[in-house]
């Protein structure tokens, strides 16, 4: 096995977009640093690395919408990682199954989605 050369920007942190391995649709971004990306190897949980709170996350700890890691993949350059999961829930934190529910083209944004849960935290129907 050859030892993998990640590439971590100036502030230890290297972009991990998140995949769902069923379909192949892009559930969401978030970053990692070596000890996150380790965690996540270690427990098959997907950990970020917040940048506003200077703090490791699980996804899901709280809401129950956790990653369950297949594969992680490095591109070419070893500067991005893309990690396959089976998501359980919401990925995104506006309770879309994927964070990227917006089209944008010359009139604006269109919302292409609709979310799994209620502003109650009920499921939508």
């Amino acid at each position: 096995m050859n030892e993998p050369k990640l590439k971590f920007d100036s502030n230890g942190l290297i972009p991990a977009i998140i995949q769902d391995a069923a379909n192949g649709d892009v559930l969401m971004m978030a970053w990692m640093n070596e000890e996150s990306l380790r965690q996540t190897i270690e427990t098959g949980l997907c950990t970020y690395w917040s940048r506003s709170r200077q703090e490791f996350w699980v996804k899901g700890l709280t809401s129950g919408h956790v990653q369950h890691v297949k594969r992680i993949s490095v591109d070419c350059d070893q500067d991005c990682l893309l990690i396959q999961v089976d998501q359980v829930g919401a990925a995104c934190h506006e309770n879309y199954r994927s964070c990227f529910f917006r089209d944008l083209d010359l009139d604006g944004l269109t919302i292409n989605g609709t979310p799994l849960l209620g502003p109650d935290g009920s499921p939508v129907s």
